[in-house]
C-alpha cells in the first residue's frame, strides 16, 4: 500500500522546524512548519477579522480565549469553534500556503474542533468576503499556481485519477456501503422535504439515485450505454439488468479489476465491457451516455475536449445524463488557476464546473444543450456524513491498512470539508440532461 507523497515541487518556503510525528519521507510539508514571520502575523490578523465576522470561538492552549484579546465582543455560547493546538505553527501555515497551510495544520494537528463540519460550514457559507476587499491583492501572496503537472492530459488524467482511487479497495470499503457507490445518494424525504439520511437507508438511496439517472436516459432493454466513469461498476450492473448492452470506462486498475469481479458475480459479463481507456479514446455510437461525477476531475482546459466527445459518440436522438457537483459561478472563476488543498492532497487535477460553465461550454464547442437538471445538494451532504461517520468509526481498521494518523486526519477533513460545502449552499449536486438540437426529448 502506497500513501501519496506530497513533497512540494512547486517553491518551498525555509525550513522553521520539525514536527512530530508524521513520516517527513511520506508527509514533507506536514512534517515540517515553514519560516514566515511576516505572514504568519498577517494570518493572525485575518483571524481576528474572519472570528468577528463569521461568530467563531477560538480557543488558544488551556482553553484561553483567543477572541477576548482582541477589541470586539466574545462570540455567543454555542459558538462553532476553531481550537488551536499549536498557534505558532497554524499561523506560519497559513501564512505560507494560505488555504493549503490550513488544511496541512489540520492534517498536523495545529488545530482542532469539537464539531468539524459546523466550524467548516460557517467558513463556507460566504467563502468570498473572508478577506477584506481591501487586502485582496494578498491572496497573491497566499495562493499559488496550479502545477502543469496536474493538467488534465492523457498522461496526466491517469496519474490523477490513480492517486485517489488506487489508494485500495479495502479502504473505499471501509466506509462507502455494500454497493460500493462513490457519490451523492438520493434519500426519501419527509414532508417538509428533508432527506431520511441512516446507515440502513443507504443503500436504497444509492439505487434510487442511479435509477432515476437511468430513467433520465431513457436506458431499457436493447439500450446501447456508454459509461465514462466506472467507479466500482454499481451504475453497470443495474443498466444491464434492465437489458442494456453496457461499455464502461475507467482509469483506475484497482476499480476495474473489483468491478470486473462483482458484473461476473451478477451474471452479466456478457453485457458489460470494462475498459480501462480515457474518455478521450472511446469510439462507437451509443443511444445513452451517463457519466457520474466525473467531469469534476476532467479540469476546465478540458472541458471542451470531453463535451465534444459526449457529443461525438451519442448516436442521433440519444441522451445524455451527467451528475455532477457544481459550484457558483464567480468562485468557479476566481478557483480556475489557484492551486488547493483538495488539489494537492484528495483530488489532483480536478476542478468543480459551474452550471454556466457546463452551458458557455456546451454551446461554442458542441450541438447539446442542457435541457433538464435536478439539484439536491442537502443529500449529498447527507451522503457524507454517512461515510464520515463509519471513517471515523473504523480507525482501527484504517490503520491495520497501512494509512497513518496523517492520512486520516487529512481524508476527515476532506470528508468534512465537503459535507460543510454542502450544508453551506456553496456547492450543490445536479442531475443534467443534455440532448441534441433538433432531436426528440
Amino acid at each position: 500500500m502506497t500513501q501519496p507523497s506530497t513533497a512540494d515541487r512547486h517553491g518551498s518556503a525555509p525550513r522553521w522546524h520539525q514536527r512530530r510525528g508524521a513520516d517527513p519521507g511520506r508527509w514533507p510539508d506536514i512534517a515540517t512548519v515553514p519560516a514566515s514571520p511576516l505572514r504568519a502575523r498577517v494570518a493572525e490578523l485575518l483571524l481576528r477579522r474572519v472570528a468577528r465576522r463569521v461568530g467563531l470561538r477560538v480557543e488558544l492552549p488551556g482553553r484561553q480565549s483567543f477572541n477576548r484579546t482582541a477589541p470586539f465582543k466574545t462570540p455567543p455560547q454555542g459558538a462553532p469553534v476553531l481550537r488551536l493546538e499549536a498557534p505558532d505553527d497554524f499561523f506560519h501555515r497559513i501564512g505560507s500556503g494560505g488555504l493549503i497551510g490550513f488544511g496541512e495544520s489540520y492534517q498536523a494537528g495545529d488545530w482542532d474542533s469539537p464539531d468539524l463540519v459546523a466550524l467548516l460550514t460557517a467558513l463556507a457559507a460566504s467563502p468570498g468576503t473572508l478577506v477584506p476587499p481591501r487586502l485582496q491583492w494578498l491572496r497573491r501572496w497566499f495562493t499559488p499556481r496550479r502545477p502543469a503537472e496536474q493538467l488534465g492530459t492523457p498522461e496526466n488524467a491517469r496519474r490523477n485519477i490513480q492517486a485517489h482511487y488506487d489508494l485500495s479497495n479495502e479502504l473505499f470499503a471501509l466506509f462507502l456501503d455494500p454497493t460500493m457507490t462513490y457519490s451523492s445518494a438520493l434519500f426519501a424525504t419527509t414532508a417538509d422535504g428533508a432527506p431520511r439520511a441512516s446507515w440502513e437507508l443507504l443503500v436504497p438511496a444509492q439505487h434510487r439515485k442511479i435509477d432515476r439517472l437511468l430513467d433520465l436516459a431513457g436506458v431499457r432493454y436493447g439500450t446501447r450505454v456508454l459509461e465514462i466513469g466506472t467507479g466500482w461498476g454499481e451504475l453497470a450492473l443495474r443498466a444491464a439488468a434492465r437489458g442494456a448492452e453496457v461499455v464502461t470506462l475507467t482509469l483506475s486498475e484497482e476499480q476495474k479489476q473489483l468491478a470486473e469481479r462483482r458484473i461476473a458475480a451478477a451474471g452479466l459479463a456478457d453485457q458489460v465491457e470494462v475498459r480501462l481507456c480515457d474518455y478521450r479514446s472511446v469510439t462507437g455510437q451509443y443511444d445513452a451516455v451517463l457519466s457520474v461525477e466525473m467531469v469534476e476531475a476532467v479540469g476546465p482546459d478540458y472541458w471542451p475536449v470531453y463535451f465534444a466527445t459526449l457529443d461525438r459518440v451519442l448516436a442521433p436522438g440519444g441522451r445524455i445524463v451527467l451528475q455532477a457537483i457544481t459550484m457558483p459561478h464567480d468562485r468557479m472563476l476566481a478557483s480556475l488557476r489557484t492551486f488547493t488543498w483538495i488539489q494537492k492532497y484528495i483530488f489532483p487535477g480536478g476542478l468543480l464546473p459551474s452550471v454556466e460553465a457546463v452551458r458557455t461550454t456546451l454551446d461554442r464547442h458542441t450541438s447539446l444543450r442542457l435541457t433538464e437538471r435536478h439539484g439536491y445538494g442537502i443529500h449529498y451532504a447527507e451522503t457524507l456524513r454517512l461515510w464520515r461517520e463509519r471513517f471515523t468509526a473504523r480507525a482501527d481498521e484504517v490503520a491495520a491498512l497501512g494509512f497513518d494518523s496523517v492520512f486520516q486526519r487529512m481524508w476527515t477533513l476532506y470528508l468534512a470539508y465537503s459535507e460543510a460545502g454542502f450544508r453551506s449552499g456553496y456547492l450543490d449536486v445536479q442531475q443534467l440532461l443534455l440532448t441534441r438540437d433538433g432531436d426528440p426529448r
